[in-house]
């Protein structure tokens, strides 16, 4: 039978863990988005073949998410949003985890917290190009085409202009405010991210 239960983390552990994502942050200003890429990428290889309780596992979809959006040619996101999420994702290409990826189950724990901080700053980043993946499987299918295939369609560019419009007009507005129902935590956009096709590791078909 499924239980449920909620993780608190005090004021103190969110220090600690924003302390090590800092710290990541730093360490990982000169890597490459491939050396970025490259080590979350291989976080998900390491839990695919792993049990993991749905807590790390619907983390670690967000995770994949992050990583299309930088390799995905059609979603194309300017230089400065390439930024905001190679930075967001800083954390995985330490070494130094605060429980190593080793001891089974665990080790993806801080992982998942990690993440879901990392996707609490790219809140509206993550909802709208889910809505992108969204709108290009549906817009394949109805044109009969592999969603893998579309590459960066006009009838594709449009859509995505508006929603990275949309994205950056979110973001603004909540510059300096608190997270709230948008967090992830609360519920609101961002907080599920769909099974639509994306170039990720974990959604190549």
């Amino acid at each position: 039978m499924p239980m449920s239960f909620t993780i608190e983390l005090s004021d103190r552990d969110l220090t600690h863990f924003n302390e090590a994502i800092a710290k990541a942050k730093a360490a990982a200003a000169g890597k490459s988005d491939a050396e970025v890429t490259g080590a979350a990428r291989q976080l998900l290889v390491n839990a695919a073949n792993l049990t993991l309780p749905d807590f790390i596992a619907s983390r670690l979809n967000k995770l994949d998410a992050m990583i299309a959006m930088l390799v995905d040619e059609a979603w194309a996101l300017p230089e400065e949003d390439r930024a905001r999420v190679k930075s967001a994702m800083a954390y995985f290409s330490e070494s130094e985890d605060l429980i190593p990826d080793t001891i089974p189950v665990l080790g993806f724990f801080d992982d998942a917290i990690a993440i879901e901080l990392s996707a609490r700053d790219l809140v509206h980043e993550l909802a709208a190009y889910d809505e992108f993946c969204n709108f290009r499987e549906e817009q394949a299918a109805d044109r009969g085409l592999d969603p893998a295939a579309v590459g960066r369609a006009d009838w594709l560019s449009v859509r995505r202009d508006e929603l990275v419009t949309r994205m950056h007009r979110r973001r603004n507005r909540e510059e300096g405010g608190s997270y709230g129902s948008s967090s992830g935590y609360g519920g609101g956009s961002g907080g599920y991210i769909s099974n639509a096709w994306r170039p990720g590791p974990l959604r190549v078909r």
